[in-house]
């Protein structure tokens, strides 16, 4: 029997992991120097191949290291070919959330260093008034017409730029990129330098977390525990989808003569509201009212309604079971009020070979038909079960570790994952540039990261877990094997007409094949035990 209500049910999206470009740097004279700009979203990446049905999301642990070490590495060779006159003094301290500060002290002889650097640049490209181009310009008139605030405005910036570079060797191989930034007030270092011709500042950075697995190693003896849904078991689902095949070749007729049967299709109008003995706390529940299905309604509800007739009347007591998905249900006593407002049964062919054909195109009998959908059904159940094994260890590994998650990361994950619904939702809904821009403010995105800063974190954890194992245990894939997922991957783009990066493209496909390789070692070396819900 299909119960069909007239009250509109709510659709919930779900959305997938984006990737978001990467995220720049500019110098600018302000009180905070560093500037961060994310620039555009890019589509959402998944492998295709059959191998590998999961995706992780973005940033494991070795990712976040390697992240910053191409451009420490820049730094590092910045510092060789600029040698500074002095060598800089850099104190270490070690903040909350894997926060660094690094407290720089830059000796006048560098100071002045710089001061003529500035110096000599202006003088190349500033038009003094009574000097030809390129003609010294003694440094009094220069800096008279320049301007003594601006040429110091300039020499603080040279200052920054030359020391920086020096300034974070010391957190080589384990800053996290976009997380550096000047944490002393420009007008600060205005202050330092015109008094004392030497500047002081410090810089924040966040480093890669520290994983501490508790117990030490206990990824190596897990026990996970895997709950099945019913609904995925093949030989129910064939059965099920046989039977829904069979519904479809018949034509309904409406039912004038009795009331409502097993296997008759209705639409109801469907009410219910809580029972209490004072009536102005009577509440209605409009979860209940919604499109139901006779496996998924409330127990004693189908047997409530069993000869009901089109435009009759019920109404009956029923109480939630404490099993119910719904938690704010469980236990309550509620009244529904039950319309019929159409009744039909169905006139259905015999259940035999001479439809086989007509259930599944290509069959001959309908034993061919029962093992074909049983077939695909296994299919489905394997892959269920196996998505729902992945969920269930990642789950776990996330509850075995302790980590300071840096709050540059945390924010970035979110983003990623706020990104990732404003795609979806371009895409169902065509948003106006409009409500782009407003779903896009500073305000909606850090709504969003602090309502779902809990849901944020333990992914990070899971990501941050599965890189140290994919470490700890030396896991490898063979080059072939990323160059043609990242081939593809590509070609995903290009058909779709969207842009990309191709180098976060390899990044993000080295992550989800690292992922894959660390949850296959799982599989194999954990004790995994499943249970049917139902």
């Amino acid at each position: 029997m299909a119960l069909c209500s007239s009250t509109m049910a709510l659709t919930f999206l779900q959305f997938k992991t984006s990737i978001i470009s990467p995220t720049s740097y500019s110098l600018s004279l302000s009180n905070t120097l560093f500037q961060t700009q994310n620039n555009r979203f890019f589509t959402s990446l998944k492998l295709r191949s059959s191998s590998h049905h999961f995706s992780l999301l973005p940033l494991p642990f070795h990712r976040i290291a390697s992240r910053f070490v191409a451009l420490a590495s820049s730094a590092a060779i910045d510092t060789i070919e600029d040698r500074l006159p002095a060598d800089i003094e850099v104190t270490e301290t070690q903040e909350p959330n894997s926060t660094v500060k690094l407290s720089v002290e830059v000796p006048p002889v560098v100071c002045e260093d710089c001061y003529k650097r500035v110096i000599n640049e202006f003088m190349k490209k500033a038009k003094v008034p009574g000097f030809r181009p390129g003609k010294k310009v003694p440094e009094s008139i220069l800096t008279s017409y320049v301007g003594k605030q601006n040429v110091q405005k300039a020499t603080i910036e040279s200052i920054l730029k030359r020391t920086l570079p020096h300034a974070m060797t010391s957190v080589t191989g384990r800053a996290l990129k976009d997380s550096i930034r000047i944490a002393t007030n420009f007008s600060d270092m205005e202050k330092s330098y015109s008094s004392l011709n030497s500047l002081r500042y410090d810089i924040i950075v966040d480093v890669a977390p520290e994983v501490k697995w508790i117990p030490e190693n206990g990824y190596k003896n897990l026990k996970v525990v895997v709950e099945i849904d019913s609904d995925i078991d093949a030989q129910i689902a064939s059965e099920q989808e046989l039977r829904r095949r069979h519904k479809s070749l018949g034509s309904l007729r409406i039912v004038t003569d009795r009331g409502l049967q097993v296997g008759d299709v209705a639409v109801l109008d469907i009410s219910a509201t809580t029972i209490e003995q004072d009536e102005s706390k009577v509440q209605k529940i409009p979860s209940a009212e919604s499109k139901e299905d006779r496996d998924k309604v409330l127990p004693g509800f189908v047997d409530s309604i069993i000869g009901i007739h089109r435009g009759e009347t019920k109404s009956f007591p029923l109480v939630f079971p404490e099993s119910w998905k719904q938690e704010n249900l469980r236990g309550v006593h509620a009244q529904f009020t039950v319309e019929c407002k159409e009744l039909f049964y169905r006139d259905l062919p015999e259940l035999d070979d001479s439809i086989s054909d007509k259930l599944l195109p290509g069959c001959t009998t309908l034993e061919q038909v029962k093992q074909s959908l049983l077939q695909k059904c296994l299919e489905v159940e394997q892959t269920a079960k196996e998505q729902a094994t992945d969920n269930a260890i990642l789950d776990q590994l996330r509850k075995m570790i302790e980590v300071d998650i840096p709050r540059s990361l945390l924010e970035e994950q979110g983003r990623q994952f706020y990104g990732a619904q404003l795609l979806q939702i371009q895409g169902n809904m065509k948003l106006t540039e409009q409500q782009l821009a407003t779903l896009s403010s500073p305000k909606a995105v850090n709504e969003y990261l602090e309502n779902q800063q809990e849901n944020i974190t333990n992914v990070i954890k899971q990501n941050l877990a599965v890189g140290d194992i994919f470490k700890r245990e030396n896991l490898q894939f063979s080059t072939e094997e990323l160059a043609k997922e990242v081939e593809t991957s590509i070609a995903e783009f290009k058909r779709h007409k969207q842009e990309y990066d191709e180098e976060r493209v390899r990044e993000q496909v080295q992550e989800i094949l690292e992922g894959a390789k660390v949850l296959e070692w799982l599989r194999e070396h954990a004790e995994i035990q499943y249970t049917t819900t139902r």
